[in-house]
């Protein structure tokens, strides 16, 4: 089979690469391969009651599958160039927001009218968090939610099916570089192309190491971010939640220097787990339906880790981690605050009479014996620093789940053009290391749709 564009990937990236190549192209030949399920067959096993913990399904549909790692995330579109990944070093800041932006009006059309965009934008909060020793980063947020998220992928992967050929269950295993174009094997099968756009997400990382090192891509070392999951009533962040919704905010230990930031915020949401590579860590949902919400909320409280010499291996360092939480405790652990403090571990009836219930089952367990100490100090200080602009936070009764992972790609060589050495052959999304949320994966599917349509002009 001979096609135009082969993306790898059905992640952000790759869906609306697909997406700006078709609506410009009526011509263009497309197909996709994508390790996971089509979204519809994305079920996670894990029920609460039958089944508890993460079985390491052979595909992990939490991860894997069209809409890639996002599709089951609260569908939080950031835009902004603050955070979210380094996109705009790329192709500059003006067109990174655009293409954002542009991204936001295709979900619109596909079913997310009528969810609200939030802004930082003329924020009392910037002055207050600044007067406590926090800084809140600018952004807009589109809060799709989880379920129409859902909607939006559906609608999305409606339109693509009429003229783009999606293989499902398709791994890739191997990239050839032919005179012309590149040769991709799946499932021993061949299939050429022109141009190849690579959009394998975190999922793909490595996957992504072993492609860079057969085709001799360079590549340097990313970071790492490592932390919990903290969980209370929602009335404690109701302030910040109902104007900002999810407010990225940045503290500076005063014992190590360390930032560590608020990430991923879900109002009325409920904790959840996430398998990357077989290791079993911690997220957050939350859906734009009320009939859905719980009376809590929970953000990720992380600390970003860069080594260099003579440790290169960042996600390694991160991987062990979350491997000793899931040997401690089967899966995920959850402590409370003032047990952590107090330097014990929490126990099932602790938690019982606390006045947090928790909305993910996971095991009583103490976190001290998990994080190195230098990332542990630097939550806890984080958390009292919160407690002076959302009082409440550091209660006792407050839950730390455990651990928390953001896995990078290492950072892959690429020009202004997202193309890598390799002529025809682009890395996108979060699987080249340059960008870390859905916005900024989604925007850098469309510059490069537009790099191979002045290509075919």
């Amino acid at each position: 089979m001979k096609y135009d564009v082969i993306i790898i990937g059905a992640g952000p990236g790759g869906i609306y690469a697909a997406y700006e190549l078709v609506q410009k192209d009526k011509e263009i030949k497309i197909a996709v391969f994508e390790a996971g399920h089509p979204l519809e067959r994305r079920k996670c096993p894990i029920d609460g009651e039958k089944i508890k913990f993460c079985i390491s399904c052979p595909s992990c549909s939490i991860m894997s599958g069209f809409g890639g790692a996002g599709a089951f995330s609260d569908g939080k579109y950031n835009i902004t160039n603050d955070f979210g990944g380094t996109l705009y070093k790329f192709i500059g800041k003006e067109k990174a927001t655009m293409l954002m932006e542009y991204v936001d009006e295709i979900n619109m059309k596909f079913g997310g009218e009528g969810t609200k965009m939030y802004s930082t934008s003329g924020t009392k909060f910037t002055k207050i968090c600044m007067q406590n020793k926090l800084k809140l980063l600018n952004a807009s947020v589109r809060h799709l939610g989880t379920d129409i998220n859902y909607v939006v992928l559906e609608n999305i992967y409606k339109e693509l099916s009429k003229t783009v050929d999606f293989y499902f269950d398709s791994p890739v295993e191997n990239i050839v570089k032919k005179d012309i174009g590149y040769l991709i094997c799946s499932k021993e099968k061949q299939y050429e192309a022109e141009n190849c756009i690579i959009s394998v997400g975190r999922i793909g990382s490595k996957w992504m190491e072993k492609v860079c090192e057969d085709m001799k891509i360079p590549t340097k070392s990313n970071r790492v971010d490592i932390g919990v999951r903290v969980e209370l009533p929602a009335v404690i962040f109701s302030h910040l939640t109902d104007e900002l919704y999810e407010s990225k905010i940045v503290y500076r230990t005063e014992k190590f220097e360390d930032n560590v930031r608020t990430f991923c915020m879900n109002p009325n949401g409920a904790v959840v787990t996430e398998n990357t590579n077989g290791i079993v860590t911690v997220n957050g949902h939350s859906y734009e339906d009320p009939d859905k919400h719980t009376e809590n909320t929970n953000f990720a409280l992380l600390v970003a880790k860069h080594f260099s010499e003579p440790f290169k291996d960042s996600n390694g360092y991160g991987e062990s981690i979350a491997r000793l939480s899931n040997m401690l405790g089967g899966g995920v652990i959850v402590q409370r605050f003032g047990d952590l403090v107090r330097g014990r571990r929490s126990n099932a009836t602790r938690i019982l009479e606390g006045m947090v219930r928790p909305t993910l089952a996971a095991t009583p367990g103490d976190l001290s014996l998990v994080l190195p100490k230098r990332i542990l100090d630097g939550i806890i200080e984080m958390i009292y620093a919160l407690d002076k602009i959302a009082p409440g936070t550091a209660n006792d009764d407050t839950l730390l789940y455990g651990v928390e992972v953001k896995f990078y790609n290492m950072e892959v060589e690429v020009d202004e053009n997202l193309e890598a050495p390799h002529k025809g052959l682009y890395i996108i999304g979060d699987g080249s290391g340059v960008t870390h949320s859905l916005s900024h994966a989604s925007a850098s599917g469309v510059y490069v749709a537009g790099k191979i349509l002045e290509k075919r002009k």
